[in-house]
């Protein structure tokens, strides 16, 4: 196994004093891996990628328990800031571009905490147009007026242009067309093997995500239910039937069927 990059290991999160929405959550990332976190609406994706980039304060958020580590250093207690200076970069779901600001522009602010020069700034915007070249041809259009996977792309672009060793992805095919989202994660496949930068990607699109990705964490109800490499899990006969869409019944949760079954395991 390579080193390991980020280390998340028993997290609770609690949003508002009150509302437990991670329950012991720990998850690995490996040096130039693509790990991605699995589960239904509410799982508690968003929440676990918030925890890492410390983004949960603004949602009066935070983690009372356990610990997150990049490169063995504890990073709780860091701003959001000095995380995107140790190169850990978010694109939020919903893609959230500047709508007034032009994609250049936007592309732009992703640069603002660069100190290595305009020249490199430059060099990082033209190989960012080279993953993306549509975002070349609508440069000077206004984010509001271009398409969703325009503004998606947009957005990882821009998180490209700060240098980040590692990017947290948060539903990267929420509402776009299947083309278009197959052509997303192409670019994260790319960006991952050529440019060696990390994903820890949060994603519904279990399908997609696991033909990507190296390792799956699937997570229901704030806890990680099952993990393991992406191959596994994808013929996996639970997975298929609660998240592939295959196989019949009406089971109603993941986590009821495996119970038992874990029960037996931890007991033997």
């Amino acid at each position: 196994m390579s080193n390991i990059l980020l280390n998340v290991n028993g997290i609770e999160v609690i949003y508002s004093h009150v509302i437990l929405v991670l329950k012991g959550v720990s998850l690995q990332v490996p040096e130039g891996g693509v790990v991605a976190i699995l589960g239904g609406n509410g799982a508690g994706k968003t929440t676990t990628l918030r925890a890492v980039s410390n983004l949960l304060a603004g949602e009066r958020g935070e983690v009372t328990k356990g610990s997150i580590e990049l490169r063995g250093e504890r990073i709780e207690k860091l701003s959001t800031s000095e995380m995107v200076n140790r190169g850990v970069i978010q694109v939020m779901e919903g893609r959230h571009c500047f709508a007034h600001l032009t994609i250049e522009d936007n592309l732009m602010t992703g640069a603002y905490t660069r100190k290595d020069g305009k020249a490199a700034v430059a060099a990082t915007l033209e190989k960012v147009y080279n993953y993306f070249p549509r975002l070349k041809t609508r440069r000077s259009s206004q984010a509001a007026y271009t398409s969703g996977g325009e503004q998606q792309m947009c957005a990882i672009g821009r998180a490209l242009m700060a240098n980040p060793k590692m990017v947290l992805l948060d539903e990267p095919s929420m509402g776009l067309a299947p083309q278009i989202v197959e052509e997303v994660f192409e670019i994260v496949k790319d960006l991952n093997q050529r440019e060696k930068v990390t994903f820890l990607l949060a994603e519904q699109n279990t399908n997609m995500a696991l033909r990507y990705a190296d390792h799956g964490y699937i997570l229901e109800s704030g806890r990680i239910v099952m993990e393991g490499a992406a191959k596994d899990l994808r013929e996996n006969e639970d997975v298929k039937e609660f998240y592939l869409g295959m196989g019949g019944g009406d089971r109603k949760s993941f986590r009821d069927v495996k119970s038992y079954k874990r029960r037996k395991r931890w007991l033997s």
